[in-house]
């Protein structure tokens, strides 16, 4: 638990219910190894598990250990595997059910169920609106599947694995000479984390509601080329993005219209100076 955060929704569903909860530091740590073990589990559930977890914790459970990823594995391995997908342009993503081995989610497959991204999807409604509830669905399905004795450990295909780190806000700065549609993906791939970001009189500040236009604006990239009330828009080689909401550095995320007054943004300004 962290001081000043709401309780983790889990552990409160758990403690409403009178299920054990364990908190460890790493998992790896032995009183975590001795505690899971004294446990006797059928089956081990894991999901966004960004601790080593030991070998140990893993074969203990009679039925083995499943866990959730948010991608069609073999592709998108890794721990951004939402936005990645986006950034790269692909037009569908989903989940894979697993059972992890040594590798990084690189163990045999139970189920997988896909999902398209939509031209204008982001990271967050591609995850809230889609993979969050449909993982829970899958992960249910799953342990009965394991319960009835019919589930199936495909192996992944190797030849067919793509893997990529964390995507962080160094990995998500707008190169404004890049094609509008690539430019577009990278802020909708990066919202709502970690933002992609540029610089406005040598600040660093990050896109956050963003749309897009098609068409040669005849502007420079990164010039303003229009401001509304609540947008401003910036070219692109190509076409132009609009945005609605913005968080300067060290500040907080705020609309795009606060932004602009404090600034005093007009057309002509440039990005990425």
């Amino acid at each position: 638990d962290r001081e000043g955060r709401p309780v983790d929704p889990i552990k409160a569903a758990a403690e409403k219910h009178g299920v054990p909860v364990f908190q460890f530091r790493r998992l790896r740590h032995q009183d975590a190894i001795d505690a899971f073990l004294g446990l006797n589990s059928d089956l081990c559930v894991m999901a966004f598990v960004t601790d080593i977890v030991p070998d140990a914790m893993l074969e203990a459970p009679k039925h083995g250990t499943i866990q959730y990823h948010p991608s069609l594995l073999p592709k998108h391995r890794g721990p951004s595997s939402i936005n990645w997908p986006i950034i790269q342009g692909d037009s569908k993503t989903g989940l894979s059910i697993f059972w992890p081995d040594k590798g990084l989610d690189t163990g045999p497959v139970l189920l997988q169920k896909e999902t398209e991204i939509g031209p204008d999807d982001t990271l967050g409604s591609v995850y809230f609106d889609r993979l969050f509830p449909m993982g829970v669905e899958a992960m249910v399905e799953s342990v009965q599947m394991v319960k009835d004795g019919a589930a199936p450990k495909i192996v992944q295909d190797d030849s067919q694995a793509t893997y990529e780190g964390w995507c962080r806000a160094d990995d998500a700065i707008i190169d404004w000479s890049k094609p509008i549609g690539e430019v577009y993906n990278l802020v909708r791939g990066a919202d709502p984390s970690p933002g992609a970001g540029t610089t406005f009189k040598g600040s660093k500040i990050q896109f956050f509601r963003a749309g897009k236009n098609d068409g040669d604006t005849g502007k420079s990239p990164g010039e303003i080329v229009g401001v509304t009330d609540s947008s401003f828009e910036v070219a692109a080689d190509g076409g132009s993005i609009v945005v609605g909401r913005v968080q300067p550095e060290g500040a907080r995320k705020i609309m795009a219209s606060e932004w602009m007054e404090s600034v005093s943004l007009k057309v002509g300004d440039k990005f990425g100076d």
